[in-house]
């Protein structure tokens, strides 16, 4: 099987590895001519996964009419930002029969679209009708070294979203299937939002007693808006939701919780991103979750204290005196 990916990030490169590994020709593409000459020279992508070879089955590219040529699968792994302006370069390389796969956990700030939507709204409904939503928790750098992962893929087409476990399941990496594409795409975007909280809550000083809250209540937070967008509450108790929330707010390698750290510690947020190399999607999905709970009416009150810290000047400090200051109330509201 011919596997085409989109954006030549850790992520991107990690899946690029693992589809090599299950026995598929992959294009990797990126923007990048530097990091394409190197993965096809030195099997190696220092910038974004240093440290990680690269399987000769793998070959990397900057012409999207070449990466996706003969493709079966299209894994999309570009930050949220940037998705619609690759997919726009991307449409006239598409074919009938693609089948679209989402690596990516945000959502686009401007339209509160989440990918799917805007695959959709750039490519089609028939694009968007062969889209397969790819989430769990999964550092790359620990997927890629083969250490045992399992995410989940997911599609209200049970064949395409077991062609997609087909393909990329190989050795200590396991794919699980699930019909619930927007809860799936909301629990990957959503926890990094959490993240960022439990990084300031680590920044600050606090032990393991608030973050376990903050995962808690975080959850609930997730499970409001997704069941509000119409997703199965089951989704988020599993690898899309609670799986990957307790992996970002907790693993040493996630890139929004480092942020959240920094903030707590009082740096500014413009220093700490100054000086990532890649992107914490946390950071814009924040203000495209906000934006999301406005419109259903969902009471998400972490995610509005890490929208105050990041965009109204809040102190980290204060924004946890404002979730512990509130009134009390029951854990769940039984209906």
């Amino acid at each position: 099987m011919r596997v085409a990916v989109i954006g030549a990030g850790g992520w991107g490169t990690g899946l690029s590895v693992l589809a090599a590994r299950a026995g598929c020709e992959v294009r990797l593409w990126s923007r990048s001519a530097a990091v394409v000459e190197e993965i096809n020279a030195r099997r190696s992508n220092s910038a974004y996964l240093a440290g990680q070879e690269i399987p000769v089955g793998v070959r990397a590219t900057c012409d999207e009419r070449d990466a996706l040529r003969g493709a079966e699968i299209v894994l999309l792994a570009a930050p949220s930002h940037a998705t619609r302006g690759v997919l726009e370069r991307l449409r006239a390389c598409v074919e009938p029969s693609m089948v679209f796969v989402s690596a990516t956990k945000g959502v686009e700030v401007e339209t509160g679209m989440r990918i799917s939507e805007v695959v959709a709204d750039v490519l089609g409904r028939q694009a968007a009708g062969r889209f397969v939503c790819l989430s769990g928790p999964s550092f790359a750098r620990e997927a890629a070294a083969g250490q045992p992962t399992a995410v989940v893929a997911a599609c209200e087409d049970e064949e395409l979203s077991r062609r997609v476990q087909a393909a990329l399941s190989v050795k200590n990496f396991r794919v699980y299937t699930n019909r619930d594409t927007v809860g799936t795409e909301l629990g990957g975007a959503s926890k990094n939002v959490m993240a960022l909280a439990a990084g300031m809550i680590a920044g600050l000083g606090f032990g393991a007693n608030s973050v376990a809250a903050l995962i808690t209540r975080g959850l609930a937070e997730m499970t409001r808006l997704a069941l509000a967008e119409g997703a199965r509450v089951e989704t988020l108790a599993g690898l899309a939701g609670l799986g990957d929330l307790v992996l970002t707010c907790t693993g040493g390698l996630s890139r929004n919780r480092h942020v959240g750290e920094e903030l707590g510690r009082g740096r500014k947020l413009d220093e700490v991103l100054a000086g990532m190399n890649e992107v914490a999607e946390g950071v814009r999905t924040t203000r495209a979750i906000k934006l999301l709970a406005s419109r259903r009416g969902v009471e998400m009150p972490i995610t509005n204290e890490v929208h105050a810290v990041l965009y109204e000047g809040k102190a980290a400090r204060d924004a946890v005196e404002s979730l512990m200051s509130r009134p009390l109330k029951d854990e769940i509201e039984f209906k």
